[in-house]
């Protein structure tokens, strides 16, 4: 659905009802996650037949006043070989300074228990670019079984006007206002990924490289999201994210990021 879009239009955030009025924002990867990006995500799974389980970690005794430590809500495929996980409230580790959401993983056939590979994505990435990831995985008869190059990532954002970076054309894209990334390039930290070179690649070499995405509305400051891909993610599945992210179709939003708010193109949802 396409909407148009007006920078000037005023936000009202006191509605006669008490409720958030809705608008059309763009472009979409700085309009944020609405508060909603577990919602999103879980719903789209439940409608596409996996199954979610909680995992609860500490306990309340019954003489104590002691609450549940951490939970998580693992989400799987009805054949197992793939599974997203809601990982928020335990917060493993950070990519580009913010928490992990959510972790999504595949693996090849079900005699082993590991995954083949994993991404990762922190609050406010869009729900609906994750969404579209998930959708595509889920439709995939070989989560884990590559089929295409890297070339179909970076023509994906770049027919929506995305600009290849001078010095890395074919590895690196970013977005006409220079804040939003996608590159192709070496997988931070704690990346789990099940190409064996992630174990054995030394301190001073260059590990298997993944694609990395992020949005920067302030350069040097914080970063409004980020979403990291490990190496072994079949490239046509980063595409999938990549077309999305670079959609020009607006998207629906009745909370909008602070450092981005000025940003976006808006228009009441009628």
């Amino acid at each position: 659905m396409e909407a148009p879009l007006h920078p000037d239009f005023p936000l009202d955030p006191s509605a006669a009802n008490n409720t958030q009025s809705a608008y059309w924002v763009g472009p979409r990867h700085l309009a944020g996650d609405d508060g909603q990006l577990y919602d999103a995500v879980a719903d789209t799974l439940a409608n596409l037949g996996w199954t979610s389980l909680t995992i609860v970690r500490g306990r309340q005794e019954p003489d104590e006043d002691r609450e549940v430590l951490r939970s998580t809500v693992l989400h799987i495929s009805p054949d197992t070989l793939r599974w997203a996980q809601w990982v928020l409230a335990d917060e493993p580790f950070h990519l580009g300074g913010l928490p992990i959401a959510w972790q999504v993983s595949a693996r090849a056939d079900t005699s082993s228990p590991l995954a083949t590979w994993s991404a990762y994505f922190t609050p406010d990435v869009p729900g609906e670019i994750l969404v579209d990831f998930l959708v595509a995985l889920d439709a995939r008869d070989q989560p884990a079984v590559p089929l295409a190059g890297p070339e179909l990532v970076m023509d994906a954002v770049t027919a929506h006007g995305w600009l290849r970076h001078i010095d890395q054309p074919d590895a690196w894209a970013m977005d006409p206002t220079f804040t939003s990334h996608l590159s192709l390039g070496e997988v931070p930290p704690l990346i789990q990924d099940g190409d064996p070179r992630a174990l054995t690649t030394e301190a001073d070499e260059a590990g298997p490289a993944g694609w990395q995405a992020w949005a920067e509305p302030v350069f040097g400051a914080r970063y409004l999201w980020a979403a990291s891909f490990g190496a072994s993610v079949p490239h046509d599945l980063v595409r999938v994210f990549a077309a999305s992210l670079s959609s020009t179709a607006p998207v629906l939003r009745r909370v909008l990021p602070a450092s981005t708010q000025d940003r976006l193109l808006r228009a009441p949802a009628l």
